[in-house]
């Protein structure tokens, strides 16, 4: 896990937004230290010199992680996910 920002608040739109200090990329899960997962980045915004996250909170409390240091995940690819060919089949 490295460090990649801090929260500032919680929009009126329900989504989290998080000031960084890393390149992170959209998709992405942040966590805090102990690791519990607080949002997943569904786009970056403002300039490219002082990037902000908008994410969707993954935690029902995400108050208590406001002005908090916060994690990028490390994502691997889900077995479940992968891109599969799939036989046509014959009628």
């Amino acid at each position: 896990m490295q460090e990649v920002g801090e929260v500032l608040h919680l929009a009126k739109s329900g989504r989290v937004i998080v000031r960084l200090s890393q390149v992170i990329k959209e998709g992405q899960i942040l966590c805090d230290k102990d690791g519990h997962k607080i949002a997943k980045v569904t786009e970056l915004i403002g300039p490219v010199s002082n990037p902000y996250a908008s994410g969707i909170p993954l935690s029902n409390n995400i108050k208590k992680f406001i002005s908090s240091k916060i994690f990028a995940l490390e994502q691997t690819q889900d077995p479940a996910r992968k891109n599969r060919r799939y036989k046509k089949w014959k009628q």
